[in-house]
C-alpha cells in the first residue's frame, strides 16, 4: 500500500505542476512510513519540502495554496496529531466555497495514517474519522487494499474541494485478519494488490463489494474489512461484505440494496463506540430498511477509552468479539 500510494503522488506530480507535497518529514527523509520517498529527489525541494512541527500551519498553509491555483497534498504525520489543524479545515477548507459563493475552493488532500494494530498506544492509534463525517463540505477517503490507495489518492488529488485521506496504517505493508498471534502474509500473495501502472482513478462514494452473500450483511473500511472477511470465513458464514471505501459521500444505495437482500446487518469499525460513525451506518440502515431486517442491527468497535497500550488486543475489535456478533445476529 505504501509502494501504491507513492505512486499516485509520484503520477500526480508529474502530471500536475501546480501538486506540492508538504509536512513533518516528507521530504529527504521520505515520510516516517517512506510514503513519500524519491519524491523531492525527483519533483525538487520546491514540490516536496518539510514543514515546522505545526499542524495548523500546515493545513492553514495548505488553504491558502488552494485558494490560489495550487493542489497541496500535506500529510499529518499520526493522525492523533490532526486537532491542532481542526479550525482550518472546519472553519476554513470546509466552507471557502460556500462562504465565497464559489469564488474560491480548497483542492486539498490532507493524507494521514490512522488506526491501532501497532503498539502505538494512545497517542499514534486514534480513528477520528467520525469528526471529519460530521463536517458539510469534507470528504472522507479510507482504502482497504493497495489497489484502492491508488485510484482513491488520485481522485481525491482531482477533486476540487477538501479530502481527508486517511491510510490505515496496520496495513501498509500487508493485510490483517485480526489473528495477531498467527503469522502475518504479504500484499504480494493478495489479490488485490496488483496496482496498475499509469492513471487510473476510482470515484469517491462507491463502495465495494468484497464478497457477495445471502446470509447477513457486514459494513466496513480501512483495516477492519480483513478482519471481517477472515472471521466469516474462519465461521463459514455466506456474508456479503462491503468495503465503503468513502464514508463521506457514503454509497447508501449499495447499503441499501445488500441489507434488504440479506436481512441482517453488522458494522464494524476501530473507533470508539459512541458517535462513531457506525451508529450513523446503523441509523441509515433503520431508516431504510426496517421492514426487511430479520435481526437489530450489531456493531462491533473500539471501546469509549483511549487507545491502550498493554490491552492493543482487547480494545481492536477482533476475531473473537465480531464472531459474537455474528453468533448473536444468526441467532436471533
Amino acid at each position: 500500500m505504501i509502494e501504491a500510494i507513492n505512486e499516485a503522488l509520484d503520477l500526480k506530480m508529474t502530471e500536475d505542476p501546480d501538486i506540492v507535497v508538504m509536512g513533518e518529514d516528507v521530504g529527504y527523509f521520505g515520510g516516517v512510513f517512506r510514503a513519500t520517498a524519491g519524491l523531492q529527489e525527483k519533483h525538487g525541494k520546491n514540490r516536496v519540502f518539510d514543514t515546522p512541527i505545526s499542524e495548523c500551519g500546515i493545513i492553514g498553509a495548505a488553504v491558502g495554496m488552494g485558494a490560489y491555483g495550487l493542489r497541496p497534498v500535506p500529510e499529518i504525520q499520526f493522525a492523533d496529531y490532526i486537532y491542532p489543524g481542526l479550525d482550518q479545515l472546519i472553519s476554513e477548507a470546509a466552507r471557502l466555497r460556500y462562504r465565497s459563493a464559489g469564488e474560491y475552493i480548497a483542492p486539498m488532500t490532507v493524507r494521514s495514517p490512522f488506526g491501532g494494530g501497532i503498539f502505538g498506544g494512545q497517542t499514534h492509534s486514534q480513528s477520528p474519522e467520525a469528526l471529519f463525517a460530521h463536517v458539510a463540505g469534507l470528504k472522507t477517503v479510507i482504502p482497504a487494499t493497495p489497489y484502492d490507495a491508488k485510484g482513491l489518492l488520485i481522485a481525491a488529488i482531482e477533486d476540487n474541494d477538501p479530502v481527508i485521506f486517511f491510510e490505515p496504517k496496520r496495513i501498509y505493508n500487508a493485510p490483517f485478519t485480526g489473528y495477531y498471534d498467527k503469522p502475518v502474509e504479504p500484499w504480494k500473495k493478495h489479490r488485490d494488490s496488483i496496482v496498475p501502472e499509469g492513471h487510473y482513478s476510482i470515484p469517491l462514494g462507491k463502495a465495494r463489494i468484497v464478497q457477495e452473500g445471502e446470509a447477513m450483511t457486514v459494513l466496513a473500511y480501512g483495516t477492519m474489512v480483513h478482519v471481517a472477511e477472515a472471521v466469516c470465513r474462519e465461521k463459514g458464514i455466506d456474508a456479503e461484505i462491503l468495503d465503503l471505501r468513502t464514508i463521506v459521500p457514503l454509497d447508501i444505495e449499495a447499503i441499501e440494496a445488500s441489507v434488504k437482500k440479506t436481512g441482517r446487518c453488522l458494522i464494524v469499525h476501530e473507533a470508539t463506540r459512541t458517535a462513531g460513525f457506525g451508529a450513523e451506518l446503523s441509523a441509515l440502515v433503520m431508516e431504510r430498511c426496517f421492514f426487511h431486517l430479520e435481526a437489530p442491527v450489531e456493531r462491533v468497535t473500539g471501546f469509549d477509552t483511549p487507545y491502550p497500550h498493554s490491552l492493543e488486543w482487547a480494545y481492536f475489535p477482533g476475531p473473537v468479539r465480531i464472531g459474537e456478533a455474528i453468533d448473536k445476529i444468526m441467532k436471533a
